[in-house]
């Protein structure tokens, strides 16, 4: 069995928080994050196994449009949902078939009342373990820990766990804040597919993970899904490295001294200059790494001593 805390810095619960407060301050507003009807949550979860988020969006609309509720799906000609399916061009139309076929079973079987938990979900047809889940994080606060792709390459990449499903779902588990499984589950899959996609964002992003993360450090960026690394050659990564040891080797630097050392060619005014080399060193000033004196008429970059 996997020991979970190995993986884990000893400040879990900063790890959590950061977490938590990056979600909240800022996130995709998706329609389905707005409300907490497990019917509206199941077609969501079940349209978006197969198709990208914002595609969803409008097919996910115009199905409550046509059938509001659980009872009107019940009650509607399979054949019908099945064309609009198709319509929409959301995956595999048995999905339709046994959406169709929940919202039955939840009518006949459970007097029109879905059930709560992961284990009762997966009693209705075509629900799985992941769908499940979801469904009882994000409608019932009552879920354990989403592990999917964008999951696993986050804490791939972040906590240097390995390429193990057990492994996976056990550090999972332990993140996983008590009575949070709403906002926890949103806020990972959130960070994988914001911050630390195929191509990470980082920087761009805020990613809350840079203090603890072991890929932001070493700078290695691989992960399951991404078997090679993304493209380092001029890259943001490359160019806030250079930086780090520029300043190492010259401890203090104008914005115009260190600019050319870090790209030749660089030009004060131009797309590669002071303002460029700003938001490099305001996002290391951020990460505790450098000291920049803004107030002068001549910034100087340095180490933080």
């Amino acid at each position: 069995m996997t020991d979970a805390a190995e993986y884990l810095p000893e400040d879990t619960d900063a790890v959590q928080s950061a977490l938590v407060e990056w979600y909240e301050a800022d996130h995709r507003e998706y329609p389905w994050r707005q409300t907490e009807d497990p019917y509206e949550i199941l077609v969501s979860e079940v349209m978006s196994q197969q198709t990208q988020l914002d595609r969803v969006v409008a097919a996910w609309t115009d199905f409550l449009e046509e059938w509001p509720t659980v009872e009107a799906l019940a009650a509607a000609d399979r054949a019908d949902v099945v064309g609009f399916w198709t319509d929409h061009s959301l995956g595999y139309n048995n999905r339709a078939k046994y959406l169709h076929e929940a919202a039955n079973e939840v009518l006949e079987e459970h007097d029109g009342e879905f059930p709560e938990t992961p284990e009762g979900l997966q009693e209705l047809m075509g629900v799985g373990p992941y769908t499940a889940n979801a469904v009882a994080s994000f409608a019932f606060n009552d879920g354990d820990a989403v592990v999917d792709t964008n999951v696993k390459r986050v804490l791939y990449r972040a906590f240097d766990v390995p390429d193990d499903d057990d492994a996976f779902g056990a550090v999972a588990s332990r993140l996983l804040p008590d009575g949070q499984s709403r906002v926890w589950n949103n806020a990972i899959m959130e960070l994988g597919g914001v911050a630390c996609g195929k191509t990470p964002r980082c920087e761009e992003a805020g990613c809350p993970w840079r203090a603890w993360c072991h890929a932001y450090e070493s700078g290695d960026f691989t992960a399951p899904d991404v078997p090679t690394q993304p493209e380092f050659e001029g890259s943001r990564r490359q160019m806030r490295g250079r930086v780090v040891a520029t300043l190492r080797e010259f401890d203090e630097l104008t914005l115009d001294e260190l600019g050319p050392r870090v790209r030749v060619d660089y030009t004060p005014d131009g797309e590669y200059g002071r303002e460029w080399l700003r938001g490099l060193l305001k996002d290391l000033e951020a990460d505790g790494l450098v000291e920049l004196d803004d107030e002068d008429e001549t910034p100087v970059a340095g180490l933080r001593k």
